[in-house]
């Protein structure tokens, strides 16, 4: 089957949600998945009701499970391109990059984003295991241990003051971070302590992070390091349609998902850089009510033409 009400790019749980909420309202989709989850990294999910500590390929294999169950359909491949039909019946064709192509009348985009990370020793190595980024997703799994926060990105001090929540033992590394007066205060009158200097790289011994290494060759002992990447929206499939984006780079949609572009959609990590996993599978869900609604109605219109032309249903 090549022909769907609609294709979701991206198997993630944005996408799966959506998924299983338009295949339940007897919807022919197909969700098309590269294999790449930003969370791969990541030993459990935390903050998810009733799935709290699993293992995120757990939950998408579970979704996927589900989304089969009703009838949906699951194919593994990068999509890439996304194009118009310009024929009466409109709708999209979606292209994979092994040159098969399926049709949909909707698109649904969840294909979310890049963390831009610090390009320092160890760094990529340590990524989701004590190397991390959300207080709310990790810092349960850390408190009260000696955490360190890495300066050189955008609200690396606010990202110090939140997680003193979760230690008394928290140290801002500054290096490129040049800390104003107020920063100073704050951090001073939160006990957060603060190291200046240019940050060389992580030490890891035994497979475990130990520590931050400066240029100076001072090493300041840790046992996890938080760290406030710049995002990158995966949106070149949203930018090559021609869909609006804010001058931040993030495309425009509206609460539900829709984009500037009529039949293209977006939810999860794509459109909103602070969505948790729970959050992008509640937007995926909206998205698929959105899109339905809309081909519902699409659908009494064609009805009507064809009554009116006395054209059986």
């Amino acid at each position: 089957m090549n022909e769907y009400d609609v294709a979701i790019v991206g198997g993630g749980a944005a996408g799966l949600s959506a998924a299983l909420v338009l295949a339940r309202a007897r919807r022919a989709v197909v969700v098309i998945d590269a294999g790449a989850p930003r969370n791969a990294p990541a030993a459990h999910m935390q903050g998810f009701l009733s799935r709290d500590g699993l293992p995120p390929s757990e939950l998408l294999a579970a979704g996927r499970e589900e989304v089969a169950g009703y009838g949906g359909h699951l194919r593994s491949g990068t999509v890439s391109a996304v194009r118009p039909l310009h024929d009466e019946g409109g709708g999209f064709e979606v292209a994979l990059a092994d040159g098969s192509s399926v049709t949909a009348r909707r698109v649904l985009v969840t294909t979310g984003l890049r963390d831009e990370l610090p390009d320092l020793p160890g760094v990529r190595e340590r990524w989701g295991r004590d190397l991390l980024h959300c207080p709310y997703c990790h810092g349960h799994e850390v408190r009260e241990q000696r955490l360190g926060v890495l300066g050189g990105t955008p609200d690396a001090v606010q990202h110090a003051l939140l997680l003193r929540q979760w230690s008394h033992d928290v140290v801002f590394f500054a290096h490129t971070t040049t800390i104003t007066p107020v920063e100073r205060e704050q951090l001073l009158a939160r006990a957060v302590g603060v190291v200046e200097g240019p940050v060389r790289g992580l030490v890891v011994e035994d497979d475990r992070l130990a520590g931050v290494e400066l240029d100076t060759g001072r090493v300041v002992r840790r046992d996890a390091v938080f760290v406030r990447p710049p995002m990158t929206p995966n949106a070149d499939l949203l930018a090559a349609l021609g869909c609006d984006t804010h001058d931040t780079g993030w495309v425009v949609a509206d609460p539900a998902g829709r984009t500037t572009v009529p039949g293209v959609w977006v939810a999860g990590n794509a459109v909103n850089p602070r969505a948790q996993v729970i959050t992008a599978a509640g937007e995926g869900s909206a998205a698929a009510i959105a899109i339905n609604t809309d081909l519902v109605d699409e659908d009494v219109r064609l009805a009507v033409r064809d009554f009116r032309a006395g054209r059986p249903a």
